[in-house]
């Protein structure tokens, strides 16, 4: 993935304080250029939405600048895609400061703790299905990012270990982090499992 060049189309996100919603942030973002037949096809994001709907990158770097405080708990499925994209576009409008915006942040990966509980395969669907989310229009990131919120939950309730995980990402050592490692990340082997770990077996025990 060509996490620099690549650009984000929508961007979403909750603020959770007290483990309320307060915010529901859901933006496209324009381009200035035609999307590929197959990412339409995917999200049903089209050039006329973005034009129409879309606003300045600019403008969410900005956004994500004054959300992205210090100590704020980022939460994402497959977290360090998520951060390389977010860091990247940071870095076109904030070149200065965009390290330690991403720095300033703690960052916690579901799907390294999803891989401490579930057998393989660990995608977003996947986790809805195994704890019996409701399921929603998957590839656009406002209903991800719903998915996601209800999902976090139930991890917590069936074992309240997330805390363990912040700022700690699993990755398959037969591929290598895919990538830019971020030095406040400690990037840890992790390999699937087909059953729940016990909680001296997980990843941030190792």
């Amino acid at each position: 993935m060509d996490f620099i060049n690549s650009r984000v189309i929508e961007l979403a996100m909750f603020t959770v304080k007290d483990g309320e919603i307060i915010e529901e942030y859901d933006k496209f973002i324009n381009i200035g250029e035609s999307l590929p037949p197959g990412i339409t096809q995917i999200t049903s994001i089209t050039d006329e939405m973005l034009e129409n709907e879309g606003v300045n990158e600019k403008i969410v770097a900005q956004d994500l600048k004054d959300r992205l405080t210090e100590n704020t708990l980022m939460i994402a499925h497959n977290t360090h895609f998520d951060l390389s994209f977010v860091y990247y576009l940071l870095k076109r409008h904030f070149p200065n400061e965009a390290e330690d915006i991403v720095s300033n942040c703690n960052w916690l990966d579901t799907y390294s703790i999803l891989k401490d509980r579930k057998e393989y395969p660990h995608k977003l669907i996947d986790a809805v299905h195994y704890y019996n989310v409701e399921e929603v229009n998957f590839h656009r990131a406002i209903d991800d990012t719903k998915a996601l919120y209800e999902f976090t939950k139930e991890l917590k309730s069936e074992r309240d270990d997330l805390k363990e995980y912040i700022n700690i990402f699993g990755y398959n050592p037969k591929y290598g982090v895919n990538g830019i490692k971020f030095p406040f990340i400690e990037y840890k082997a992790q390999y699937y499992c087909k059953s729940i770990r016990s909680s001296d077996e997980i990843l941030p025990k190792k």
